[in-house]
């Protein structure tokens, strides 16, 4: 046993994820037997004293079953229709099986609101550790029904690791329709294998992220891994895990060599920092040259200056979050930009000493100060 499968053990505010396919059968019907298995499983650590806050797919599945439809519908207004029926049929299952083993539940519905908005987002955050503080488990998913944003934060992968973030969980669980991440594609190339474990999530790994996995589905190892970064960066270990693995939490809990784990950057990001980097939404892209990638790298950071800045990407105000990204398009962090695109294109490239001279005006020496720059 690695001594990072080891630190598992002691994980006690625990976020886990379930994806469609594992609650459901392919037909979109719920698999009671898996949903009972689950619920039996969650219940019984949340009597050993740990803290375990579920984030739940399948209301559309759920949805489009209930309503008799023939297949998952294409428009959103329809989708919602499907969630609007699905959300309130899947949280009577968990409530009604959950109760058979003595738990409570509450039903956390998020939108992307919830998360750009700082105040919203603590708000948030009281709101589960209260619901945790009275030993109730929470099960989230977005408020599909009047999300307008393609329906989604993104997808329930990444929608557990912004929660996961916000309540400053120990470990984020992922189980879904895969038991891991493989060096490539296993139904594409049979002599691909498991990744055990995951210290460093390079570009390599990001590339080799397929597409979306089952029809019932929305996410794919693409979105898992777009879940680690966020995870890992905030100081939270990750594991991708099959749902039809059999006590597949517990088994991860007592260190067992299941999955793929990504290990944790050591460093806990200051709240402040998680919002930023997870819960605001990314308004556009500064493009920096080779050696400012190789400065952003280095531990402790620094702040970005015009110098290092090549190239500019979308239309965004000062005070927007903005995505950090070498000359191949791999992001390297996020943060709050002190000038709009209009200026930091004129200025790109150019000494902090120039800025005056070329805009007429100067707000900081920095694009981005190291304050509120995060490294990802």
């Amino acid at each position: 046993m690695s001594l990072n499968r080891e630190a598992l053990k002691e994980a006690v505010r625990i976020v886990i994820k379930v994806g469609s396919s594992t609650i459901t059968h392919g037909n979109g019907k719920r698999n009671f037997f898996r949903i009972d298995h689950l619920a039996r499983e969650i219940s019984d650590l949340v009597n050993q004293g740990k803290e375990i806050i579920l984030v739940s797919s399948g209301a559309v599945a759920v949805g489009v079953d209930r309503l008799g439809l023939q297949e998952k519908p294409n428009t959103i207004p329809e989708k919602q229709a499907a969630a609007a029926v699905g959300q309130g049929v899947l949280m009577h299952t968990y409530e009604k099986i959950f109760a058979e083993y003595g738990q409570i539940v509450a039903q956390v519905l998020l939108t992307r609101a919830d998360s750009v908005d700082r105040h919203r987002y603590t708000n948030s955050r009281n709101t589960f550790l209260a619901l945790l503080g009275h030993q109730v488990i929470p099960i989230v998913n977005e408020n599909d029904v009047v999300a307008i944003d393609e329906l989604k934060i993104g997808d329930n992968d990444n929608l557990s690791a912004l929660v996961a973030g916000i309540v400053d969980a120990d470990l984020l669980i992922l189980l879904s329709d895969v038991d891991g991440l493989y060096t490539a594609n296993p139904q594409k190339d049979p002599t691909a294998t498991l990744v055990s474990e995951v210290i460093d999530i390079t570009q390599d790994i990001e590339d080799s992220a397929g597409e979306a996995g089952s029809k019932v589905g929305t996410g794919g190892m693409f979105t898992k891994i777009q879940a680690a970064k966020a995870a890992t960066s905030s100081g939270i270990h990750m594991v991708i895990a099959s749902g039809e693995e059999n006590d597949a939490i517990s088994r991860i809990l007592n260190g067992e060599e299941i999955g793929t784990l990504f290990v944790s950057r050591e460093n806990r990001l200051q709240f402040r920092k998680r919002w930023l980097a997870f819960g605001a939404r990314i308004a556009g892209k500064i493009v920096v040259d080779q050696g400012c990638t190789k400065a952003i790298k280095k531990v402790g950071g620094c702040s970005l200056l015009p110098a290092g800045i090549s190239a500019i990407e979308g239309d965004f105000e000062a005070g927007n979050t903005v995505s950090v990204v070498d000359s191949t398009g791999h992001e390297l962090a996020r943060g709050l930009t002190n000038y709009s695109a209009e200026e930091l294109d004129l200025i790109k490239g150019a000494k902090s000493t120039d800025i005056e001279q070329i805009l007429g005006h100067k707000y900081y020496d920095e694009v981005i100060h190291r304050d509120d720059l995060v490294i990802l």
